[in-house]
């Protein structure tokens, strides 16, 4: 424990708005001390796993957030058993440096969460869950409200247009969303990166390049407004 009382954490970060938005509720409800994060990369393109964003974009991240982040690179198609074998060893190295839990931003799908907290156990470390269940339409909105921006990096094509690539998640964006598309993209519809909100010291600036598909998914190459 912290000074403070509270649980040492890392929260796992794939520098999207669910991940950010756990954070923010960590610290806003004293759920945890957050010393850092924990994200994959892909070894072949050196992105974010999934959500291609650059590594100059994230380590934007982490200097809004004034946060440390344990990388584990990943190769690309991972299987289960190289992914089980390079995340145990990043758990070895968190819970040498005291941390207590690593805290998801995982919010309704049962199968996820069981997996993440199989993968952990015997660990010493403890999932946690702090968006758990909550209403994703009222939550996109609190999201939104609370001043968090994100721009939308990826979409699975077989149930969003292309066009949604590349746009910032806000109200326009939810309203346009087709009919059994989750609000938050919690069913892998979309996924984001976020550049400001209530967990950043400052934001960061984006643009967005050229579109690019792979297979079923759509990538908006989101670059330093300065590049």
């Amino acid at each position: 424990m912290t000074k403070a009382g509270l649980p040492i954490t890392v929260v796992s970060w794939s520098s999207g708005k669910d991940c950010a938005f756990a954070l923010h509720q960590l610290r806003a409800q004293n759920l945890g001390e957050v010393v850092g994060l924990l994200t994959t990369l892909n070894e072949e393109n050196d992105r974010v796993a999934m959500h291609g964003v650059r590594r100059q974009l994230l380590q934007m991240q982490l200097d809004a957030l004034g946060m440390p982040a344990e990388m584990v690179r990943l190769p690309n198609p991972c299987d289960d058993q190289t992914y089980r074998q390079r995340i145990g060893g990043c758990m070895d190295r968190l819970r040498a440096r005291g941390v207590q839990q690593v805290a998801f931003g995982d919010l309704f799908l049962e199968d996820i969460r069981r997996y993440r907290e199989d993968q952990m156990q015997g660990s010493g470390i403890a999932p946690v869950f702090p968006l758990w269940q909550r209403d994703t339409g009222q939550l996109a909105r609190d999201m939104i409200a609370s001043g968090l921006r994100a721009v939308v990096t990826c979409v699975d094509r077989r149930v969003l247009p292309a066009g949604f690539a590349g746009r910032w998640y806000d109200d326009a964006f939810l309203e346009e969303l087709p009919s059994g598309v989750d609000p938050c993209g919690e069913n892998g519809e979309f996924h984001t990166l976020v550049t400001a909100g209530p967990m950043f010291a400052q934001p960061i600036a984006v643009r967005v390049g050229r579109q690019v598909c792979r297979g079923d998914f759509v990538f908006a190459d989101v670059l330093p407004a300065r590049a």
